[in-house]
């Protein structure tokens, strides 16, 4: 008898620590998985230029920026084309945010509670462009299924921490399995209805790596509008002067 209880006890622990092992590794791989999706654009260092296509039932523009990074914490941004919006530009410092308006010559700085607002009329917010709030660090996050699953792709899905000021209630990531290249995300509200998708197409390779060229965000809440990003240029890891992100070059000549 005390053969058997000893035995079951070892196959109840070996069972335990076979399934510890793999919530490990489930949870390894999302997080991997929503790194890689943080610094897809990003690396230590980059420099882009792209082309922002904006449409709606009523009008439509395109607006032409450069922008550059370092690390998650350091973004600037500057209109290149059309000549109307010419020098606007954007700067983001770890959690601040400031805007520069070259026909009144003046620098505004973004509250919080204005990151989840529209970036120059745009269906990006705020956030999308800076990204001040990022998977790994905001969110908690974990493997997950959905209800049509396709062939060859792995689905994270993304809860906002309690303290982080974003108007979705969970976000779900689709990613290709072999390389967790994205191939969409679907943001949900609270109530769990969709309110917006980001589907990445044209995986290209600029320089040594290799990212979706286009963008579409598509808003379910709004019929008929629609904003294309497609990268015309990108570095990365490359060096990048200070200068660059300073309250000072917010107001430099082109």
């Amino acid at each position: 008898m005390k053969k058997i209880i000893f035995f079951v006890s070892c196959v109840l622990v070996l069972f335990t620590v076979l399934f510890a092992a793999a919530g490990d590794t489930q949870q390894e791989q999302a997080a991997r998985i929503v790194g890689k999706i943080d610094e897809l654009y990003r690396s230590s260092t980059s420099r882009a230029v792209f082309e922002m296509e904006i449409i709606t039932p009523q009008w439509q523009r395109t607006l032409k920026i450069q922008a550059w990074s370092s690390g998650m914490k350091k973004t600037f941004m500057r209109i290149m084309e059309p000549k109307k919006e010419r020098g606007m530009a954007t700067l983001r410092l770890g959690n601040e945010m400031w805007n520069y308006l070259p026909n009144t010559n003046k620098v505004i700085k973004i509250p919080p509670s204005l990151m989840m607002g529209s970036w120059m009329g745009s269906d990006f917010t705020n956030d999308d462009l800076v990204k001040e709030f990022t998977f790994i660090d905001d969110y908690t996050f974990e493997m997950t299924a959905v209800d049509q699953p396709e062939s060859g792709l792995l689905y994270v899905k993304c809860v906002p921490k309690p303290d982080v000021p974003v108007v979705w209630g969970y976000v779900i990531l689709a990613v290709r399995a072999g390389d967790y290249m994205p191939v969409w995300e679907k943001y949900y509200n609270e109530k769990g209805e969709l309110v917006r998708e980001m589907q990445f197409k044209e995986i290209r390779r600029f320089g040594t790596r290799e990212i979706p060229a286009v963008m579409e965000l598509i808003p379910t809440t709004k019929q008929g509008h629609k904003t294309i990003v497609r990268y015309v240029e990108a570095e990365f890891d490359i060096p990048l002067n200070r200068e660059i992100f300073s309250l000072r070059n917010l107001q430099a000549n082109m």
